[in-house]
């Protein structure tokens, strides 16, 4: 059984290889939500772009972020000058990916749904369009 940790590596590295597939230049943030400063799963940009993405895998039906990962991901993107990006691979489904701004607030953070994904956000193909 592949634990937490390992399943969110391997999400992340699908990722990045799938923004090289599609001509982007991209690389996993290394010990992010390890250190004290704000960082990312996921960097990646092309020759306009630039966007900075938390990586999620999960087998439920939602998945919940605290209101201090937002704010840390939304100040590196400040920071860095590009795009806050949340990505969500949920059991068996292509990745989906949601703006920080469109995620639902929750007493203690935020929350994002399958059913919220699949309205507001956005599939692979036309997040990097």
């Amino acid at each position: 059984m592949i634990n937490r940790k390992n399943k969110g590596s391997n999400s992340e590295r699908e990722l990045v290889s799938m923004f090289w597939k599609a001509g982007w230049a991209a690389i996993r943030v290394a010990g992010s939500g390890l250190t004290k400063n704000p960082n990312p799963d996921v960097l990646a940009a092309n020759k306009i772009r630039r966007v900075a993405i938390e990586c999620k895998a999960t087998k439920e039906t939602k998945k919940y972020f605290s209101k201090h990962d937002i704010e840390q991901l939304k100040k590196f993107s400040e920071m860095f000058g590009c795009e806050a990006w949340i990505g969500i691979r949920f059991n068996n489904m292509k990745w989906l990916f949601i703006s920080t701004e469109d995620l639902e607030k929750t007493n203690k953070g935020y929350v994002a749904s399958i059913e919220l994904m699949k309205r507001r956000g956005l599939l692979f193909e036309e997040l990097i369009s």
